[in-house]
Order: structure tokens, then sequence, then C-alpha cells
């Protein structure tokens, strides 16, 4: 018998912290420093994971079965061996997914209600 898939929506909507992990995450495998410099340098430092958030939050996706540690490096010999690299899972794509989802909804309904001009 297989099991039905969740309700994404029941896990929405989803902390900044942890979307920001899933979308450094949807790029590739990477470290957690390397997903903190990820969410600094493409919010131009408007949003920064301290450690505790983030080890936090990388706990509990990694315990929810979101994200998984990866066990291959892109260059094992230039790696630090005491590094976890991490990647998402196929639940966690799609609860990415979803929320990006959502979050368009909701900028729609703003260009909708004129609160967002229209890109020129």
């Amino acid at each position: 018998m297989t099991q039905a898939a969740p309700d994404l929506k029941t896990f929405l909507p989803l902390s900044p912290a942890v979307f920001h992990i899933l979308l450094a995450l949807a790029e590739g495998d990477r470290h957690g420093y390397g997903i903190s410099k990820e969410v600094k340098e493409r919010t131009a430092g408007a949003v920064r994971l301290g450690p505790g958030t983030l080890y936090r939050s990388i706990k509990q996706l990694l315990s929810d079965g979101w994200i998984e540690e990866a066990d291959e490096r892109a260059d094992p010999a230039l790696d630090d061996q005491r590094r976890r690299y991490y990647r998402l899972s196929g639940l966690g794509r799609s609860i990415a997914a979803a929320e990006a989802a959502r979050l368009a909804d909701l900028v729609d309904l703003a260009r909708e209600r004129n609160l967002i001009a229209d890109a020129v």
C-alpha cells in the first residue's frame, strides 16, 4: 500500500530563515557556512543567518526529512572532512516550491491592490 502524499499547505508558511536555507540548497549541495554566505550575498546583506538560527534550522530540517546530508564532495582533497554538506530532499523541494507559489500569489494580490507598481 502506498502512502498518500502530504498536503504541502500544512507546512506553510515557512519562516524566512527556513525558506532562505531551502532556496540556497535549491542551487546545489552546500555546507552550513556556504548556506549562510549564499543568503547574505543574495540578499545584499539584508538577511544574515546567525549560527544558532542556521544550525538549529538545519537540525530540524534534517529531522523532518526536508533536507539530507550529502555524502559526495566536489573535491574531497581540498575540502575539510569535518564539514557536513546538505541537499534538498524531494519533499523539501516540493515544500520550497509550494512556499514560492504562495508568496507569488501574495505578490499578485498586492499588484491587484496597487501596492506594487508594475515593472517597466
